[in-house]
């Protein structure tokens, strides 16, 4: 039961990160461990869980597929959309740079803890977290592209956003704006329940999940180092846009207006800046990130504790 409740908190860990532009639910799942379970039980939906569904043999379906560990992340990921979620999405309008400088600071950390379980360190080794770092960093500074409404290229932008939502440091709607089809597909299909659109990108997001996840898994099975080492880069390339001092560079369409979700704006961009003075707010943000760096370093502590207990 103590290990249902573990899992259904690191859910809600991961549906709150969601909430905060440039944190992705596998940088959670990968400070907290559940990282490779997750991969590896996203994988097994295969042929060979459909024939013990078509064989009616749920139980062994449920074994295959690690049920009761993707029932007990996925019940809180939706749990923490619904509640804490919008609570975060309370103090992002309200109380930006402190919320950020809390992110800022938890992903920093968890850029030294997640690089520590790598074994050696070798030339290779570095070169993939050089790429790793270089990639996140050219995404974030990238201009989208404009919008595309082909079959082709929706099933594409499903395929490419699904990836990047499960890999640390890289978010989904991000993507989708660099590929300049937020709008399209996340406002406009979503709004009007548009089938002609949606139906490709769900198609290209399965596919693109069940793909990607098998070859995530083999990654870390096989070159376990060179991939920790690529995520690392992934998540220490998103720090710029977790900066909490930034303005924000506004989407926009192919007429030139800027793009609004749910009367809010969508970002392109940011322009970064130092704090000009020393003040109570940017006392408060330096508070924040060492919450969010002591935060991890509990998790972190506890975990390792109840690994040696084990």
């Amino acid at each position: 039961m103590k290990n249902i409740i573990s899992l259904f908190l690191k859910g809600m860990g991961m549906g709150a990160a969601n909430v905060v532009p440039g944190v992705s639910g596998g940088t959670i799942a990968l400070i907290t461990g559940i990282f490779e379970k997750l991969i590896d039980s996203i994988k097994s939906f295969n042929i060979k869980a459909l024939k013990y569904i078509l064989s009616g043999q749920f139980n062994l379906f449920a074994k295959h597929v690690n049920l009761k560990f993707l029932l007990a992340v996925f019940t809180g990921i939706v749990v923490s959309i619904i509640t804490i979620a919008r609570v975060f999405g309370y103090l992002l309008e309200h109380h930006t740079v402190h919320i950020m400088s809390f992110f800022f600071g938890l992903i920093l950390a968890s850029i030294y803890f997640v690089g520590k379980t790598i074994d050696k360190w070798n030339l290779a080794v570095v070169i993939s977290f050089i790429t790793g770092t270089a990639i996140a960093v050219s995404l974030s500074i990238m201009e989208p592209a404009q919008e595309n409404s082909s079959l082709w290229y929706l099933f594409i932008c499903g395929i490419v956003a699904t990836c990047s939502m499960i890999l640390p440091g890289l978010s989904g709607s991000f993507v989708l704006i660099l590929m300049g089809n937020y709008q399209l597909v996340m406002i406009d299909a979503v709004n009007n329940l548009d089938i002609k659109i949606l139906l490709p990108v769900i198609i290209g997001a399965i596919t693109g999940l069940l793909m990607f996840s098998n070859l995530l898994s083999w990654l870390y099975k096989k070159f376990r180092n060179l991939t920790i080492a690529i995520l690392t880069g992934f998540i220490l390339g998103s720090l710029g846009i977790i900066w909490p001092w930034k303005n924000v560079i506004p989407a926009k369409n192919e007429l030139g207006q800027i793009i609004y979700k749910d009367g809010e704006t969508i970002v392109k961009g940011y322009n970064w800046f130092l704090p000009e003075h020393f003040n109570t707010e940017v006392i408060l943000a330096i508070v924040f990130m060492i919450t969010g760096i002591i935060v991890i370093w509990v998790t972190e502590t506890l975990a390792l504790k109840k690994e040696t207990k084990n």
